[in-house]
């Protein structure tokens, strides 16, 4: 294991008040191990399940708050429906790519924790966890800064008629304002998953997408008092639901019942640790920056095939959320059963790991890819009212469907290498499959073959299949074990 320690099995001392530190961090430790299974000793089928699970409920939550956007923007009135059904669609876009800058500090401190976790270092897991929150406020601000001012470069970019690009950078720009306490919700939730506790991060994110749901219906058509905000009652009800989340966050830290929790002295950037955690975020963050600007480039193909094409793209996108469920689930058990096993000098149980994880999934995928082709119709019927949108995304949804396993693989075996610190061959594989492939043959195929939306999600498909191909490849090679982090 590549991680250096002294005698006592905790990492060197570093600060005046790390005795204090690994005090808070073991006093606390004795609280949050009735949270966790025997990770490293308990049987490996039940153990991923029994991490994935709790992550699965908090994505199902997730998906719905998302599904429930689109379905209120669907369902405005006529006039507008279009409109805001695309601004719904380019601000999950962009809240994607602040997500994605969040994952410069998210990445790392998953992979650093569970090292320092499973090789029985608690006090510099906590050291890790709160330096990576104050990273990731930062970041969150930096975020805000960054897109209020330039939300209009991307309903512009686009090509959208004034009344959408108007709405659009209006969302944007107060969406903004709640992914400051998103960016914190981020890095608590890694450095908790990366000690084995799922629970608390499927408890908060729950509670937000609940406070979501509620408080955008509630804004949207009002109540008593509560006039109705149309559209701003969408972006309202969200910037409310991630201010909840990241106080419950905080709160939740704060009171340390998980074994990880903030330690006031050790709130602070340090060089150090804030070196290996951009080490390995580093490269996530580039490999998530690629792939934001392929989907962007891929978004502004489909957005020249006009507005039932764009919104139609936007409803089956949000649907097909529903296969990320089960696999940023699994894909969180991987990594943090990679992660903790080779911390423990463990590597044989860190391959299974990864190996079982994408067996479970693969059987919900496959479930999934029925579900989605033959209930096609029922699925556009249900989220749109334009007869142009039905018919538009139908028969390329029912494509797309046909490849929901080969995504699955490819997001579990990621996470598994995430997990273990490798970070740069999933920048390599995105670049290539991404510019490679999604993009070109997106362009091919839908304005060159004259396709259309069904072309644009071929391209898609093939990258897909593809990823899945190269991740699963690196895994199986195995020399993601002799990582250094």
């Amino acid at each position: 294991m590549n991680i250096p320690t002294d005698d006592s099995g905790e990492s060197p001392a570093r600060s005046p008040g790390d005795a204090a530190t690994v005090e808070v961090a073991e006093s606390r430790l004795l609280r949050g191990r009735r949270l966790r299974p025997k990770l490293l000793t308990g049987n490996l089928s039940r153990t991923v399940l029994y991490l994935a699970l709790p992550v699965l409920f908090e994505q199902f939550l997730s998906f719905l708050v998302g599904t429930c956007d689109i379905f209120l923007a669907g369902h405005l009135d006529p006039s507008i429906s279009k409109s805001a059904t695309s601004a719904v669609g380019v601000a999950a876009y962009v809240g994607w790519l602040a997500s994605m800058l969040f994952s410069l500090v998210g990445a790392g401190t998953t992979a650093l924790v569970a090292r320092h976790w499973g090789a029985g270092q608690h006090a510099e897991a906590n050291r890790i966890a709160n330096c990576s929150l104050t990273m990731a406020l930062g970041l969150g601000l930096l975020s805000l800064c960054a897109i209020w001012p330039t939300a209009s470069f991307f309903p512009q970019q686009l090509g959208m008629d004034a009344e959408t690009s108007t709405m659009t950078t209006h969302y944007l720009r107060f969406d903004a304002i709640g992914l400051v306490f998103t960016s914190l919700c981020i890095a608590g939730a890694a450095a908790l998953r990366g000690s084995g506790d799922m629970r608390t991060p499927m408890l908060i994110f729950g509670t937000v997408s609940v406070v979501n749901i509620f408080a955008s219906v509630l804004l949207v058509y009002g109540l008593g008092p509560i006039p109705a905000m149309g559209v701003d009652g969408i972006v309202a009800g969200t910037v409310v639901a991630r201010f909840s989340g990241g106080v419950l966050l905080l709160f939740s830290l704060a009171w340390g019942h998980s074994g990880l929790g903030i330690i006031l002295n050790e709130l602070r950037v340090t060089a150090a640790i804030a070196k290996r955690i951009l080490s390995i975020g580093l490269p996530a963050a580039i490999d998530s920056a690629i792939l934001w600007t392929g989907h962007f480039l891929f978004l502004k193909i489909i957005s020249g095939l006009g507005s039932a094409s764009f919104a139609a793209h936007m409803v089956g996108i949000r649907v097909e959320a529903i296969t990320y469920l089960p696999a940023v689930a699994w894909g969180a058990a991987a990594a943090t059963m990679v992660g903790q096993s080779l911390g423990a000098n463990q590597e044989e149980r860190a391959v299974a790991s990864g190996h079982h994880a994408v067996r479970q999934c693969s059987v919900v995928g496959l479930t999934i890819t029925v579900l989605f082709y033959f209930g096609a119709e029922t699925i556009y019927r249900f989220m749109h009212n334009d007869p142009q949108v039905i018919e538009v995304g139908v028969p390329a949804f029912r494509i797309v469907a046909l490849f929901q396993v080969p995504l699955v693989i490819s997001i579990i075996y990621v996470a598994a290498l995430r997990g273990a610190g490798d970070t740069r061959f999933p920048l390599l594989m995105t670049l290539l499959s991404t510019f490679g492939l999604r993009v070109p043959l997106a362009w091919f195929f839908a304005i060159h073959m004259q396709w259309g939306l069904t072309g644009a999600w071929m391209g898609m498909c093939a990258d897909m299949l593809v990823r899945s191909l190269m991740a699963t490849t690196r895994f199986v090679r195995q020399r993601w074990l002799k990582t250094v982090v």
